[in-house]
């Protein structure tokens, strides 16, 4: 046993033997408190009184090689896009959770396309990034791997030394347009922004590999995959891209394509938000779902489930919790999280 008066040679495992708790008992009398009886709380502050335990080495709660005790969250939106769209928010809250037990601050990073986001994202005073899904030519990902920090993407791109945290979105997207197509003569696509100009646009069999947002090229094959498994030619599938993910892109994309000549007979929307947005401008013109005009959606959002969208689930405040221990521990490589499809009214 180490010599009391040395707490060099002192650990929390020597407070532990002395108090006769466990380690995790040892442990959650320092970072919580709250879930330790006060008897057991006054065993190890006794115990690491006599061996001269001065607490846990605050570096070691730190981020890998870290010294700011912060980890930033790189999001290439406007700051209260981190507030209003309820996914974000989600992954965020999970992001939250994990910086909450660490004892870590949490830094918003928005990434924008200014000239200076890279610069000043270097700058940060973080140990580590985690990063809301972005473009496969987004210079901000080069930015971060000259800083050497950890850093762990939501959904994607993947780069080397990188993590990655989301869902295989090519086979969940396959999953939910093969429930949305059943009975379709004429189905169409509500997809994400295609690049990182967020034109929108109306387009016919757009190539999915021409989409440098992984998440709109993944979902897109899926859907093209769905597509052309049921015999459509894909070239003849009218996609509407959107500048954001927001209701009134839903709703105006949805417009788009009723004002085409042979009007859908299905919507495969890439988010909830979309879809709430299409069904708008669908009930509005007094068409019946799901008997006239199937819809689906993505997320299974709270409104969403609400107004009975069948949708994808997929727990995305699990997956920022997930991204923020791995930029923690300084994970790389890829981290597939479950997902399911959700029947709601929405479909036949």
């Amino acid at each position: 046993m180490p010599e009391p008066g040395n707490p060099e040679r002192v650990t929390l495992t020597d407070v532990a033997k002395q108090a006769g708790v466990s380690v995790m008992t040892a442990s959650y009398t320092y970072s919580k408190p709250s879930r330790v009886s006060a008897a057991s709380r006054r065993k190890v502050l006794a115990a690491a009184e006599a061996l001269g335990y001065a607490g846990p080495d605050p570096s070691a709660r730190s981020l890998r090689r870290g010294t700011s005790g912060a980890l930033g969250v790189v999001l290439g939106e406007t700051l209260p896009y981190a507030f209003e769209d309820p996914q974000a928010a989600r992954f965020l809250a999970g992001i939250a959770d994990v910086c909450a037990q660490h004892r870590l601050a949490m830094t918003i990073l928005p990434s924008n396309g200014s000239a200076d986001d890279s610069q000043r994202i270097r700058a940060a005073a973080v140990d580590g990034f985690v990063v809301w899904t972005t473009t496969d030519d987004d210079p901000v990902l080069e930015a971060l791997s000259l800083t050497g920090k950890p850093v762990v993407v939501h959904a994607g791109p993947e780069r080397e030394g990188f993590g990655v945290v989301g869902i295989d979105d090519q086979a969940a997207a396959r999953a939910i347009a093969a429930l949305g197509l059943r009975g379709s003569r004429r189905p169409a696509v509500i997809a994400f922004p295609s690049t990182r100009e967020r034109i929108e646009t109306l387009d016919s069999g757009p190539d999915p590999f021409d989409s440098t947002f992984p998440v709109t090229r993944n979902r897109l094959q899926g859907f093209k995959d769905a597509v052309t498994a049921v015999g459509f030619d894909w070239n003849g599938i009218q996609v509407a891209f959107c500048s954001t993910n927001t209701l009134t892109d839903g709703e105006q994309a949805a417009l788009r394509l009723l004002n085409q000549p042979d009007k859908p007979d299905v919507f495969l929307a890439m988010s909830d938000e979309l879809a709430l947005g299409a069904l708008q401008a669908v009930e509005a013109q007094g068409i019946a779902v799901p008997a006239q005009l199937a819809l689906t959606g993505w997320d299974a959002s709270a409104a969403g489930t609400a107004k009975g969208l069948t949708s994808v689930y997929q727990d995305l405040r699990e997956q920022g919790a997930a991204a923020a221990r791995a930029a923690i521990q300084g994970l790389s490589g890829s981290n597939r999280k479950a997902w399911k499809v959700v029947t709601g009214h929405t479909t036949g």
